[in-house]
């Protein structure tokens, strides 16, 4: 085939830790260099972020909203390819042939968009990042809501809700209901770049496909292939990125500028909590995924859970006593 032009959209801020290994793995894919260029938007990094894009000679543009939405926003108005990638500055991709399998599904023109069906598990990375790809999502809610969108592998299968597809043997071909979705969206997630609208201050990468699917686009590959994301190194990280994404989301929901059908999954929320509670269901979970892949990092599951209710809840109460949502201040944020 011929391979299109790819513009890889990365939000950074303060994103030196990852950002290096990052672009690394764009520049070693076996792709025609000249089909693919890079574009940062930046936050406002002080931490040696900007010194290695200059290094790499990559595209780098502000980002005075800061978040990585509005980040993601401001690259996809530079973005010239016809396809689209969304990676974050903590992504790297795992192979050579990582952009290919990718691209290959947009062969088929009914193909609106692509993402890998799982997180790269890597023995040497920290153990909050390999628990997070032993689950298949990077918040444990998302486990008991059965709308998590990448491999699973205590319980084998990378969503529990019922999406049609077909196996094509690289990847499957789903067809997206845009009221029932799983989160779909981000790290690693390709699209073509005329499908989507340029004109907006943000773009919220778990909105996108249902988005899609309203405008007649509802095909999205499943790639059988992954994506590593260096999600967390400590515990504190974890609870830092749960306590942004719940804060933000209030904000943004009463701002009205979410559109996923959280409130389709109540019953999933009620599940989570009593199974955390009772720590024996989220134990259960740990000690079936340990049996099938031994890693200490399993036992991580019952923290993680209880880490999440405590956050979530107290945002939650706060909301229901009338304090205002406030977007997730970005002052010191590390990637």
């Amino acid at each position: 085939m011929t391979w299109p032009k790819v513009s890889f959209a990365i939000p950074v801020l303060n994103s030196a830790r990852t950002l290096r290994a990052c672009l690394e793995s764009i520049r070693a894919q076996d792709y025609p260099p000249e089909q693919v260029e890079v574009i940062l938007a930046d936050g406002g990094s002080r931490d040696g972020t900007l010194e290695i894009a200059a290094a790499f000679g990559v595209r780098v543009l502000p980002n005075p909203r800061r978040t990585g939405e509005a980040g993601k926003a401001v690259a996809l108005a530079a973005c010239t390819g016809e396809v689209v990638a969304l990676v974050d500055s903590d992504n790297l991709l795992p192979h050579p042939g990582w952009l290919k399998e990718m691209v290959a599904p947009f062969s088929d023109p009914e193909i609106a968009a692509s993402e890998p069906w799982e997180f790269t598990w890597r023995r040497q990375d920290p153990a909050w990042t390999r628990y997070c790809a032993l689950v298949g999502a990077n918040d444990p809610l998302c486990i008991y809501l059965g709308n998590y969108d990448r491999l699973n592998r205590a319980r084998g299968d990378w969503t529990r809700l019922p999406v049609p597809y077909q196996d094509v043997g690289p990847y499957l071909k789903l067809t997206l209901n845009p009221d029932y979705l799983p989160t779909i969206g981000a790290n690693g997630f390709l699209v073509r770049r005329r499908l989507l609208a340029d004109q907006r201050e943000y773009l919220f990468d778990v909105d996108l496909p249902g988005e899609l699917a309203r405008r007649g686009y509802p095909h999205v590959a499943k790639v059988k292939t992954g994506i590593i994301h260096l999600y967390a190194t400590r515990t504190r990280d974890f609870a830092r990125k749960q306590r942004r994404r719940v804060e933000d989301f209030f904000f943004f929901r009463r701002e009205g500028g979410r559109a996923y059908p959280w409130h389709r999954f109540v019953p999933g929320v009620v599940k989570f909590c009593l199974a955390t509670v009772l720590v024996v269901p989220v134990a259960a979970l740990a000690a079936k995924g340990f049996w099938k892949l031994p890693d200490a990092a399993w036992w991580l599951h019952p923290a993680a859970c209880w880490l999440t209710l405590w956050i979530y809840g107290t945002t939650a109460v706060r909301r229901w006593l009338g304090f205002r949502p406030r977007e997730y201040r970005r002052q010191g944020w590390q990637a």
